[in-house]
């Protein structure tokens, strides 16, 4: 699947205040923005043996990380499928019309980045959504195959 920005599904006012309709989203949507750090963990777990790191991209002055991705070597894992991680951060760059800034290895767990970013944890949307992005990482074979 070619990269897609991030942004190009960034919720609208009714996903952003309705859970449940934001979770009624195609896997890609949902997993692009507002979940897009529940798919990086759930990648990472799901290859424990292959040294998967987790990374956050920043543009502008923004606070918060635009987007949340699992990397392995030069590739990138997001709603995107496996893409090299420059062409990800690159269309990123290109749809939000500013480079990316920063790109931070995340060495916190789930939970503390959740909180650092003010980002759902798991138990904190409509419905749980880890065995979506389970079934969504199996979806596509990973560069090391």
């Amino acid at each position: 699947m070619a990269v897609t920005a991030s942004g190009v599904f960034r919720r609208t006012a009714i996903e952003r205040a309705d859970q449940r309709v934001s979770w009624e989203r195609t896997d890609q949507a949902f997993f692009s923005s507002g979940a897009c750090h529940v798919l990086a963990w759930t990648c990472r777990d799901f290859y424990p043996d292959q040294g998967i790191a987790l990374a956050a991209m920043y543009l502008g002055d923004y606070e918060h990380p635009l987007h949340t991705y699992a990397r392995w070597g030069t590739w990138a894992f997001d709603a995107s499928g496996w893409n090299p991680e420059s062409e990800l951060l690159q269309v990123n760059s290109d749809f939000e019309g500013r480079p990316v800034r920063q790109v931070e290895t995340i060495r916190s767990d789930l939970r503390e980045f959740c909180e650092e970013h003010v980002h759902r944890q798991p138990h904190q949307y409509w419905a749980d959504p880890t065995e979506r992005a389970r079934a969504y990482v199996a979806r596509y074979d990973p560069p090391w195959l």
